[in-house]
């Protein structure tokens, strides 16, 4: 099995046409140039390993500064000589391929690698020896799934007694030993969620550190609740008095948040809200701190508003869809609900507008892995950035890191993998999932050509 998977990783370099990595280092002292202001929102061909942007609410241009723009990608294969670009260093070399609509990724305690994909309706296992440049195995472990998207280990620690996965309609849990390759029973549900009706499909979960709090993020049926109109306050909206929280109705109801439950999925209750789509749930390793990679609404313009990655506080509002990023109303809900403008929190870190940031993770190798990178990097955020459809020049299609400083964000990123873009028109990747395998090496999923890739730390020569 082992070596049919090496000839399918050889076959995917020569598919994608002998892909390679670059690296991408400024001049001999020169410092990684910081882009801010409107130099920040700028567009895929200024990206690069090393790049740093830093966007504010000052930046932001008034809305309908420019036409909304409908420009989705053309999904290619890899252009000859198309390079995928790495810091000084790494490496980046494909994993595994034929893969189905590959999303988000999650390490179990001994170190295989599940895999959801969502086109598919089923969860795999990826096992891996250290430093191999392909798996060993590759099984499913359920499938008949409604597309199934995070998954989580409990209880939380080296021993995990059920994997819970989210689908789309339902938060369930299979019943699982360290090393299972198959599910040893038939799911349990645990939760009934929101029914996706062409809204946001995605559903993440995470437990805290204790095991006592099951997190699930779910995203808005609509973009902007283009439909919600004022009336009767008592029929349209409630404010949570205590949490600040300001939460929709009708088929938004437990839309938009986080919520959260207790392990069996009882005491449920919404965490934060105001999100229009927080697709990706981390906790920070150390602070504890639950994050979150969240897509703001379109139709506003090209670089508005951006999309973001923060920390989401217990009672937290986060606008929408009355307001963004701050005490920003959207024109389309002007007047609605002026009482909530000076209680919506402000996010962390701003990208650039349309970017679409998926599932995020931190990076912790767990040990001195073979591929493991510099300790500069230990705590800090990789997201992967889907890219753009509502901007008329592209942005995303990479994955950023985010420096932390003990746990705190700094308000800027870093583009990190970069080189997924064809040209202005298509694209032959387009980045989902991201997570820290056991020997340090960083896996990226790509549902544009459903591959998985590899970025591994080589040394500073």
């Amino acid at each position: 099995m082992r070596s049919q998977l090496a000839v399918v990783a050889l076959a995917l370099a020569v598919q994608l046409g002998a892909v390679s990595a670059q690296q991408a280092a400024p001049a001999a002292g020169e410092a990684e140039p910081l882009l801010t202001g409107s130099a920040a929102f700028g567009d895929w061909t200024k990206d690069r390993p090393g790049l740093r942007r830093k966007i504010t609410t000052s930046d932001l241009p008034a809305p309908y500064a420019t036409r909304s723009a409908g420009n989705g990608p053309a999904m290619v294969k890899a252009p000859s000589g198309a390079r995928l670009k790495v810091p000084p260093g790494f490496s980046v070399e494909p994993f595994l391929t034929g893969l189905s609509g590959p999303r988000l990724m999650r390490r179990a305690p001994n170190g295989d690698i599940f895999l959801a994909e969502g086109a598919a309706g089923r969860i795999k296992v990826i096992r891996t020896a250290d430093a191999a440049p392909a798996p060993e195995k590759v099984e499913v472990f359920a499938k008949g799934l409604a597309q199934p998207f995070g998954i989580g280990f409990y209880p939380p620690g080296p021993d995990p007694k059920w994997v819970y996965v989210a689908d789309t309609d339902a938060i369930l849990r299979f019943p699982y030993g360290n090393g299972d390759l198959v599910a040893r029973g038939q799911p349990e549900p645990v939760v009934r969620l929101p029914i996706s009706e062409g809204g946001h499909w995605t559903r993440d979960l995470v437990f805290s550190p204790d095991g006592q709090r099951l997190y699930v993020s779910i995203g808005s049926q609509s973009d902007a609740a283009e439909d919600m109109r004022p009336g009767s306050r008592k029929q349209q909206a409630r404010f949570l008095s205590g949490h600040a929280l300001g939460a929709a109705w009708g088929e938004e109801e437990n839309r938009a948040d986080v919520l959260v439950f207790d392990p069996q999925g009882r005491d449920e209750r919404v965490f934060a809200t105001g999100l229009r789509n927080c697709v990706g749930l981390a906790l920070h390793p150390q602070s504890g701190d639950l994050w979150c990679s969240t897509n703001e609404r379109d139709g506003l313009g090209d670089d508005l508003p951006p999309d973001y990655v923060t920390r989401v506080k217990e009672g937290g509002f986060y606008g929408w869809p009355w307001y963004y990023l701050g005490a920003n109303e959207d024109p389309r809900h002007r007047g609605e609900r002026r009482d909530l403008a000076k209680k919506v929190a402000l996010p962390d870190v701003l990208l650039q507008a349309h970017s679409a940031p998926l599932a995020m993770t931190f990076y912790e190798a767990g040990q001195t892995g073979p591929a493991a990178f510099p300790k500069d990097y230990e705590g800090d955020a990789f997201i992967a950035l889907h890219g753009s459809w509502n901007r008329s020049r592209r942005t995303g299609y990479k994955v950023v890191r985010i420096k932390l400083d003990r746990g705190v964000p700094r308000g800027e990123y870093q583009d990190f993998l970069t080189g997924f873009v064809a040209d202005q028109a298509s694209v032959w990747g387009r980045p989902v999932g991201v997570v820290v395998a056991r020997d340090g090496a960083l896996l990226v999923s790509e549902d544009g050509n459903d591959s998985l890739w590899r970025v591994a730390w080589r040394g500073a020569k």
